[in-house]
């Protein structure tokens, strides 16, 4: 009887502890959806209080399942990499050195607000409290 009472909560964690990966599989399959169908420009960029926007906004940056990013300007086109933690709510996203104003979004972001059509983000970059918002073309 003591064996079968062990068994049972035994089962009941193990079900509880995969129903939670499930959840959260299925929370990052969302997220790498939205994210990555369709393209992303940036609506507003501050370093500190300073506006920053006009350098980044004319970029388009297509986000991929395969965890690259390309950033196009025109006939530039730029490939970096991002990545998710979906629990922590942070975005990381690197392009490569010499990328000129594409550095500007190296870092770990934390996301402070989303929907499926637009993302803000805060960072602390080169100790300067950066502040930036993608909108979804």
């Amino acid at each position: 009887m003591k064996n079968a009472f062990v068994y049972g909560w035994l089962i009941l964690g193990l079900s509880v502890v995969s129903c939670k990966k499930y959840v959260q599989q299925q929370e990052y399959n969302t997220a790498v959806n939205i994210i990555t169908n369709g393209t992303w420009y940036v609506q507003q960029y501050l370093q500190d209080t300073t506006d920053i926007t006009a350098t980044l906004s004319s970029y388009k940056f297509q986000f991929k399942t395969d965890g690259t990013v390309t950033g196009t300007n025109g006939a530039i086109s730029v490939t970096g990499t991002w990545q998710t933690d979906i629990p922590n709510r942070t975005i990381t996203s690197s392009f490569p050195a010499g990328s000129g104003n594409l550095n500007e979004l190296d870092g770990v972001w934390k996301i402070t607000d989303s929907s499926p059509v637009y993302v803000v983000a805060h960072a602390t970059i080169n100790s300067n409290t950066d502040s930036l918002r993608l909108q979804k073309n």
